[in-house]
Formats: structure tokens, sequence, C-alpha cells
């Protein structure tokens, strides 16, 4: 059975975040702090790159050009490149993560695989309750926030996202056009 993954909200990423960050003991079994997954979990939700991409990046990923900072990766999944803006307190906090564990700019900043970031991320999600939570999970949270910033602007989310259409996009992070949805409460003629 496929179970479609969920964008999460906004106090579902602060407590799942949080919680990583912090520990848990549950029905006699800890789960120990884990700042490395909290960490690539926060950055895959402000670039909204696939988890893949978030285990390969390094910091010399990241290159200053003309007053800004932007990713330059070429994409695992589709082989597109990506070379959208890196917001300089993201870029920052990163600098900060790696000077603190003794991380080169050359070295992977999370050297972890997916299996395992999914597998302690289960852990937290089933401790509360969240289904159908993954870290694709943080990927449409990206979308989803910036969707509704941005006056539902879907071209802009698709643009990010590197999507064929406005459909795909519309579809992936599970919202309808703003447009007909204006349209139909502007029909509504109850008698």
């Amino acid at each position: 059975m496929n179970i479609k993954t969920k964008a999460l909200d906004k106090d579902q990423y602060e407590l799942i975040i949080a919680t990583i960050r912090n520990g848990f003991t549950h029905n006699g079994k800890e789960f120990k702090p884990n700042n490395r997954l909290a960490t690539a979990l926060v950055v895959q939700a402000n670039l909204g790159c696939r988890i893949s991409d978030i285990l390969k990046l390094t910091l010399s990923d990241i290159v200053k050009e003309c007053g800004r900072y932007r990713l330059d990766i070429v994409e695992q999944k589709t082989g597109k490149k990506r070379d959208f803006t890196v917001p300089t307190a993201l870029y920052d906090y990163l600098v900060k993560y790696t000077e603190d564990n003794h991380i080169s700019k050359q070295a992977r900043i999370f050297p972890v695989g997916e299996r395992a970031v999914q597998k302690q991320l289960k852990i937290v999600t089933d401790y509360f309750g969240f289904e159908s939570i993954s870290t694709h999970s943080f990927r449409k949270f990206y979308g989803t926030e910036i969707y509704y910033a941005n006056d539902c602007d879907i071209e802009l989310v698709r643009q990010l996202y590197q999507h064929s259409s406005t459909a795909v996009t519309q579809q992936y992070i599970g919202v309808s056009n703003k447009r007909i949805d204006n349209a139909i409460n502007k029909h509504l003629c109850i008698a």
C-alpha cells in the first residue's frame, strides 16, 4: 500500500525538530538527542530539496555570487541543476554547524544514509501518532509555506520545485488553484 506523504504544518515541523534535538523516552526506550538529524531536516525544510540531495551537501556546494549565496548542485533524482538562493541566515547556520562539528568545506555536512534518517524520523512521528510523514514532508512543507506566504502563487512554487506544470505542483503540495476556489465561492447561490 502506497500512502501519500503529507506536508507538515508549522506546529508539526517545530515539534518534530525540537523533539529530535532534545530526545525523549517512551515505553522505557530512549531516543537520544540527534542534532545532526534535526539540522539536516531544518536545511531540507528551508531549501526544499530532496533528502538525498541534502545528505550529499557540502558547504562548498553553496557559493557566494553577486552578494548572495546560492546552491550549486545537480539534483540526484532529476539531473537538473539547482542554483537557487540560500538565505544568508541559513548559510550562517550551516557554517556554525560545520565549525561546531569540525566538518571541512569539502566534506559532506550530514554523513548519514537516507534509510537511517527515515528510520529515526519514523520513531519520532510514531511517538506523536503522525501518519504519512517522512523526510519528503519537509520538502512539501517548504513549498506549502512559500505558497501561502506569497499570495498562493503556484507558479512561484512550480519554479522552485522545477516542476513541468503548475498542475503537478498543485497535486504535489495538495493545494487547489486559488482562482478556482474564489470563482466557486463567488458563484455560491443558496436559495
